[in-house]
């Protein structure tokens, strides 16, 4: 049997976080059942988003976030021991999946392409929502032209700092 450690939301943040909103839980995995796989975290996200989004959480349950995972058990054809994914899972140190996406707040499930030979981690940063966010919100809206100048705010964030590198690879002045 396979023990999992989670984060339980126990209050809503009001303020700064405090040790109390939260609380370590540890709970026992069943056996693994045909079709289903077991991961283990690899990376955790901690997202600026999480603060607004938890508040919609009702209180006990498994505090929001998605993580890369490697698959440690597998009963699964498609998912072979080894093979990292990113899903939405939460904060918890393993997970029982059928390699659908979980329910309820949710980013996806996809594998993690073992041919990228940067750390896994960027799959929840410049290669995960936070990039695509970047990529696709300026390049696609904002349709930036060389020589324009762009002002990037300090409080942008893992957005943001992507947006400034993508406005300079297109010839804009980034502020």
């Amino acid at each position: 049997m396979v023990k999992a450690r989670k984060y339980v939301l126990r209050s809503h943040f009001s303020g700064v976080p405090k040790r109390e909103d939260l609380e370590i839980v540890e709970e026992e995995l069943p056996p693994l059942k045909d079709g289903e796989f077991l991961c283990e975290a690899q990376w955790l996200s901690v997202d600026p988003y999480m603060r607004g989004a938890s508040a919609n959480l009702p209180l006990g349950s498994t505090m929001l976030g998605a993580q890369v995972a490697k698959v440690t058990e597998s009963k699964n054809k498609d998912y072979a021991v080894g093979d990292l994914i990113m899903a939405s899972f939460g904060w918890r140190t393993h997970t029982i999946s059928d390699g659908t996406p979980p329910p309820g707040f949710s980013f996806g499930f996809s594998k993690v392409d073992p041919s990228i030979t940067l750390s896994s981690s960027t799959a929840l940063g410049i290669l995960g929502m936070p990039g695509a966010t970047a990529y696709f919100g300026f390049l696609e809206i904002c349709k930036p032209k060389a020589g324009e100048t762009v002002v990037v705010t300090g409080a942008a964030g893992a957005v943001g700092s992507a947006v400034g590198q993508i406005a300079k690879i297109k010839g804009c002045r980034v502020v």
